[in-house]
């Protein structure tokens, strides 16, 4: 046990001297020390100031005025469903362990992996960039539009000169006192937040107290933008107090035309409008890398925030509605200090809340930014944002946020921005949603968050309405939004990414496999979808590469499993030796790039392993059905790992980043000469086994001289032509009729036709050849062979071939394996397997007809060779003491083929019904 090591064992409940360990593995000093913000200052506050932004001074006369009060409710109670469904999604991941900085980037990425939490976190990061610039310029619009020189109106005072330049130089002085307070920490932020939530309080309050306190008044309006205003006569809102026929007038909607733009005012452009105000429910969960215990915080913070936010929001909506008329609403957006006791001191509140909104989103901008340099995604490109000071703080990020907002501000006006600003912020929602449906629907054991008031239902209608809230504010930008996740995606794809953060991903497919296994039903089977399920057993991978890549085209999208055998006994070992060894199997298959699982096992011999995962291998009903072995012979085994480009590895035997070759972690092949693991008695015995077991047999020989253009993955249209060569008849016992339609027989077919469908042979031909025996008349047999391929739908080249010396004793009646069992001589059957190498041998690279096709083509050019052959396998003999001559016959009859398949099918695979 002193071996046994757990994430869990980091997490003593005391220390040495019996002080207890910070939480949420705070420990060290400096993360210890940035741990500081309290659920009130880092989430409260910065939440409560995001979600009101300018918007609750400047846009509820807006939202009341076109929409009228009951479809102005409407909207804020389906806003606020979304974000409520979302907020439900964070308190659950939130509170399912220890949240580490980065907020909502860090709960996407550990859930959905890096390369979707990638690319949602540098969106985030963006928008958050976007936003702290388009903070700053409304904050220069409402100051110039009281202080501006060229202001219009009588209640400007016109001292600060305009234009792009000096719109600028006032933006990037904001920027300045915003830099500089997130430069220097939380804690100053923490600060100024609670300083700007004071003064925002107390302007609400002032406003709430003046509908109250203020009695009837007019209010006139400003001019409508482009007009001569010396020209038009004044026009007047009227403030009515408390007044039942104004709050009838207000009920219903009653859209105009904006009188700042001149655009037609629609449900969907007002609703998007007022959405855009209320989106930054995210503000307490950037800052969770400066919160004391924030798997408490964010969920109990945020949901104080969005209570206060909607709370304040409705009472706004009817005390607008019961004292100002539609047309105060519509035409003055900043009718709050026409009706104030105090009007500076809204203007206070609408300044306080466009800095705080910009100074939330630069510094949970470079929280987010510091915690994907952390990762590492991006490469050195985001280097700098490493850098923290000594207390934590991660200055670097700062300033790289602070020279991108300082670019975004160039571009000086930002409407078309803004939407995209919210599509961004409504990805990162919906990435949020999915993740914690994601976990839902994995049902994993360690997903228990101590928040319970959220279900699947909830994430899923979170996430659709995100993407709808997307769409329905801005088609393009919501489109380009999602191209642009997915091209991230893919460059961090390509990349890749980090292994240990527990992606959902699998989680989730264990859950789908193992319903689809339990639903997978044996007895429901049928021959029309019989597939190959292979399992391939290799002694050494580095002999065997060709053979295994061949085996994975032979699959056709049905189960593949490498199988390997260790010698030895556990009770004599002190530990399991065959666990160490799935990491080497599992580089192989990835580097060899086929789609195989991997099966393991220890056992005192070859053979009996050989049974073992012959019974135990796959899972419901996904269990091999056929087994594949190297062919047993003197040919010496080739390092192929030497050869294949796939396999090339450093000449130190280190790949980069520091793991193993797999040159180091196979063994070099067999030495000519030395001892095998595996007896000649026991290879035939483990094929007695296999049909004993109802599994078809496949032995392959000399796969190594494939041409390597067909173990390709791709396409072979610029291939040599060549032939594969199918022999649906046991050589060895030949007879003619209904031999050649035999389960065996067409279960040769079968494979051949599955290598043919194979991208990396379509250009080979299926060539049949027939045996005529001496008293057969020619073209009976073809006719019925190629009735019987027409009703399959193969498409192949049939011939016969007449059968030479030993036709004759091909006509007996024995049992299938007498050959071998005394029921002939030596002599005589290794004389008919002579015989029948040498007439398949002399069909290799002959062309069909004895036309141009044969060894020299057209224009004497070489013509098409055999590049496979498919040969049927006899049975092993019932004698094993038999065995050694089977495998002397075999041998003899594959001898010079080059790369050759001998087949044993024992189930019905092929069916002619629809």
């Amino acid at each position: 046990m002193a071996s046994e090591s757990s994430p869990l064992l980091a997490y003593r409940l005391l220390g040495e001297e019996g002080a207890a360990f910070p939480p949420n593995g705070a420990g060290g000093s400096g993360v210890a020390s940035a741990r500081k913000l309290s659920t009130f200052l880092g989430v409260v506050v910065p939440t409560v100031l995001s979600m009101f932004s300018i918007v609750v001074f400047l846009r509820i006369g807006f939202v009341v005025g076109h929409a009228g009060l009951l479809q102005a409710l409407a909207m804020l109670l389906v806003a606020y469903i979304i974000l409520a469904l979302t907020v439900l999604s964070v308190c659950a991941i939130a509170t399912n362990g220890a949240v580490r900085g980065g907020g909502a980037y860090f709960m996407i990425s550990r859930t959905l992996g890096p390369e979707v939490g990638g690319s949602i976190g540098l969106m985030f990061y963006l928008a958050n960039v976007c936003g702290c610039a388009v903070s700053l310029l409304g904050l220069v619009e409402s100051v110039l539009d009281v202080f501006g020189a060229d202001v219009t109106g009588s209640s400007g005072i016109r001292v600060l000169p305009q234009g792009y330049g000096w719109n600028l130089l006032y933006g990037s002085l904001l920027l300045g006192l915003v830099g500089g307070v997130c430069t220097l920490g939380a804690g100053l932020y923490a600060q100024a937040s609670f300083l700007t939530f004071l003064l925002v309080s107390g302007s609400l309050a002032s406003v709430l107290i003046s509908f109250v306190a203020v009695g009837p008044r007019d209010i006139q309006l400003a001019p409508r933008p482009g007009t001569n205003g010396s020209s038009v006569p004044p026009r007047y809102g009227h403030f009515t107090g408390f007044n039942g026929s104004t709050l009838k007038d207000n009920l219903g909607a009653g859209y105009a035309e904006d009188y700042t733009t001149g655009a037609m005012m629609t449900f969907a452009s007002v609703f998007a409008v007022l959405f855009n105000g209320c989106t930054g429910i995210m503000a307490g969960a950037n800052m969770s890398g400066e919160l004391k215990d924030p798997s408490r915080a964010i969920p109990l913070g945020t949901i104080i925030a969005v209570a206060y936010t909607f709370f304040i929001y409705i009472l706004l909506f009817f005390l607008s509605s019961f004292t100002c008329d539609r047309t105060l609403l519509q035409e003055d957006y900043g009718f709050f200090r026409g009706i104030s006791l105090w009007p500076p001191l809204v203007l206070i509140g609408i300044y306080a809340t466009a800095l705080s909104a910009s100074m939330s989103s630069l510094i949970g901008a470079s929280r987010i930014l510091h915690a994907l340099a952390q990762d590492d995604l991006f490469g050195v490109i985001l280097a700098p944002a490493k850098v923290v000071s000594g207390g934590g703080n991660p200055w670097g990020a700062v300033l790289y946020s602070w020279g991108l907002v300082q670019l975004v501000l160039l571009a000086g006006k930002l409407n078309t921005l803004a939407a995209v600003v919210t599509v961004f912020y409504l990805v990162a929602y919906a990435a949020v949603d999915l993740s914690c449906l994601s976990l839902e629907w994995a049902s994993a054991p360690n997903f228990r968050p101590t928040f319970s008031l959220f279900s699947w239902h909830t994430c899923l209608l979170g996430v659709a309405s995100c993407l709808l809230m997307m769409f329905l504010i801005s088609p393009g930008a919501a489109g380009g939004s999602l191209l642009l996740m997915g091209l991230l995606s893919a460059l961090l794809t390509a990349r890749g990414g980090p292994s240990s953060w527990g992606y959902v991903s699998q989680a989730l497919l264990f859950h789908q496999v193992r319903k689809y296994l339990l639903r997978l039903d044996v007895r429901k089977e049928h021959v029309k979808f019989w597939r190959p399920q292979l399992l391939l057993l290799v002694g050494n991978p580095r002999g065997a590469l060709p053979l295994l890549r061949l085996a994975n085209q032979l699959k056709k999208g049905g189960l593949y499993v490498l199988g390997h055998v260790t010698l030895g006994d556990l009770d004599s070992l002190p530990s399991d030796p065959v666990q160490p060894q799935y990491g080497a199997w599992l580089s192989l298959v990835d580097r060899a790039q086929v789609k195989a699982f991997v099966d393991l096992t220890l056992s005192p011999s070859v053979r009996q392993g050989a049974q073992h995962l012959l019974r135990i291998s796959g899972l419901g009903g996904m269990k091999p059905n056929t087994l594949v072995l190297g062919f047993y012979d003197d040919t010496p085994p080739q390092d192929h790992f030497l050869t294949d480009p796939a396999f090339s590895e450093p000449a130190e035997g280190t790949r980069e980043g520091g793991s193993p070759a797999l040159s180091t972690l196979f063994p070099p092949p067999r030495a000519p000469g030395s001892p095998r693991a595996l007896s000649p008695q026991d290879y035939v015995a483990t094929v007695a086994d296999a049909l004993k077991m109802n599994k078809n047999v496949v032995l392959a020989r000399a796969c190594g001289a494939l041409p390597p253009e067909r173990l390709s993955r791709g396409s072979s249209s610029s291939a040599q032509l060549h032939h594969v060569d199918v022999w649906p008849l046991n050589l060895l016992r030949p007879r003619g009729g209904p031999g050649y339609v035999d389960v065996c027989g067409l279960f040769l077919l079968q494979m051949a036709t599955i290598l043919s469908m194979v991208p990396a042979w379509h250009s080979a031909r299926l060539r049949i050849f027939l045996c005529l025996g001496p008293r057969e008349a020619p073209g009976a047999a073809e006719g019925r062979l190629r009735a019987l391929l027409s009703q399959l739908r193969i498409r192949a080249e049939v011939q016969e071939v007449v059968w030479g010396e030993g036709a004759e004793t091909g006509e007996s009646e024995e049992e299938e394996g007498d050959f071998v069992n005394g029921g002939r001589g030596d002599e005589e059957a290794e004389a008919l397997a002579c015989s029948a190498n040498g007439l398949v041998r002399a069909q290799q690279g002959r062309g069909m007809g004895g036309g141009p096709g044969g060894p020299e083509g057209r224009d004497g050019a070489e013509g098409p060779t055999t590049a496979l052959t498919f040969l049927y396998l006899p049975r092993p003999p019932a004698d094993p003491a038999r065995y050694p001559r089977y495998l002397a016959l075999l041998e003899i009859l594959s001898r010079d083929l080059g790369p050759t398949l001998l087949v044993h099918g024992v189930t019905p695979v092929t069916c002619t019904d629809l």
